[in-house]
């Protein structure tokens, strides 16, 4: 607050920075219910949806934030880089694939 003035931003959740990534048409929420998101995202674009959520995350350290993201993708229904989201965070679990640290 400052001079009595309360400012408000507006943070989108991660299945909103997700399904942004996925860059489905708008539609109109009204007519169409239940949408299943059938698309592809590469990995870049979800640890660039981690580097925004990253301080609302819990996790200790990125690869923790990424596989949170991850899980995201799998309520959402999308893929990433062609593979299912639980068999990449397991890859990430066992070190078979590289995590950016920063």
């Amino acid at each position: 607050m400052q001079n009595r003035e309360a400012k408000v931003s507006v943070v989108p959740s991660a299945a909103a920075l997700v399904i942004k990534a996925l860059k489905d048409p708008k539609r109109d929420r009204k007519k169409t219910k239940n949408i299943k998101h059938n698309g592809n995202i590469s990995l870049d674009d979800v640890v660039e949806t981690t580097q925004v959520m990253c301080p609302r995350s819990m996790a200790k350290n990125l690869s923790g934030t990424v596989k949170e993201i991850l899980s995201t993708c799998v309520s959402v229904g999308c893929t990433v880089d062609g593979k299912d989201p639980k068999d990449l965070q397991q890859e990430i679990s066992d070190g078979d694939v590289e995590v950016p640290l920063d």
